[in-house]
């Protein structure tokens, strides 16, 4: 292992100006630190600074607003899951963190740190095989085992999205803060991930010394005369039954008011290098009469443009009868 500087910032102005400090050094922050350190450890990168967000204040902690919901980038994967107001009105996201890896690494990961973690593709983390996402020059991936790789969405590189949360979040109309040297932004959560077609070394938007700092989920509206709000599933298919990543999974949120579904988002992981939106099963569902819905025809819209490789069209399938299961449950009840 590299030797680094380890640094524990107090403030979050401390922090981003470590990470853009003069002379440049390839500074990274580490909150949880399960994903960073894999990668210090097995030689993918070797960053000459660290920066701790663990002395940072206001970043963790989950607070009901007159908005919603807002969530610290440092809350952990645990509290997430446990929290009474997501385990109800963000049941998908609750699904999501308490299905996500091992109780150990939950106890310690974060919200932030999830959503910004790398790709799993063996070839990128594999320390002595340049590939494109670490300067190379081409994808070793598409020579190779192709089975974990994505099924749309790709261009030059073809990893898929490693979080759940990511794709929770996205049926919820979450939004993003960022804090910088210039500032803070906003950003809604389908722009914060970008896929290699913009940039083949990057996943998010965030800028040189930006920092998640909270996420912001809109309080669910109720609908109809019964009032009741949206309802959401999130269902992951996995080699193994707990600590892995998902092989394909899907978040759906479906709001349903006098037998008719009013609001319907859609959303799959483990197949499009960022959270991919089934825009064509939301078509297909919204404003229909639950009565009228079939589950099944849904499934089959999942994916209109998929292009499997060699060794992952099975992903289609998977995502076709995660999709079926999802809103067979929702309009259900």
């Amino acid at each position: 292992m590299h030797p680094f500087q380890y640094t524990e910032p107090q403030t979050l102005a401390e922090a981003v100006a470590l990470l853009t400090a003069a002379p440049p050094v390839d500074a990274r922050i580490i909150a949880g630190g399960s994903d960073l350190l894999d990668e210090v450890k097995e030689g993918i990168i070797a960053p000459g600074r660290v920066v701790s967000l663990a002395g940072v204040p206001d970043l963790d902690g989950i607070a009901e607003t007159d908005g919603g919901l807002s969530i610290g980038a440092m809350t952990t994967i645990a509290d997430l899951a446990a929290h009474p107001v997501i385990r109800a009105g963000y049941t998908a996201l609750a699904e999501a963190a308490g299905g996500l890896a091992t109780p150990q690494i939950r106890n310690v990961g974060t919200l932030g740190g999830n959503l910004n973690q790398r790709p799993r593709c063996w070839y990128y983390r594999h320390p002595l095989t340049p590939c494109l996402k670490k300067g190379g020059d081409r994808c070793y991936a598409l020579a190779g085992n192709t089975k974990y790789l994505c099924v749309t969405g790709g261009d030059r590189c073809y990893i898929v999205h490693p979080s759940d949360t990511a794709v929770a979040l996205s049926v919820m109309e979450a939004t993003i803060e960022v804090a910088g040297a210039d500032g803070s932004r906003t950003l809604p959560i389908g722009d914060f991930f970008v896929g290699p077609g913009v940039d083949v070394t990057r996943e998010t938007a965030l800028e040189p010394g930006e920092v998640v700092t909270r996420i912001n989920l809109p309080r669910p509206a109720a609908l109809g005369a019964g009032g009741q709000p949206p309802g959401s599933v999130y269902l992951k298919a996995r080699e193994r039954e707990a600590g892995d990543f998902a092989l394909v999974s899907v978040a759906a949120r479906l709001g349903i008011a006098d037998g008719v579904i009013q609001q319907a988002a859609v959303a799959l992981g483990g197949v499009a290098p960022v959270p991919y939106r089934a825009r064509a099963v939301e078509e297909y569902l919204q404003g229909r009469a639950i009565s009228a819905v079939d589950a099944a025809h849904a499934g089959t819209l999942a994916l209109p443009d998929a292009r499997p490789m060699t060794d992952n069209g099975y992903k289609v399938v998977m995502a076709n009868n995660l999709v079926k299961q999802a809103v067979a449950r929702l309009t259900a009840g």
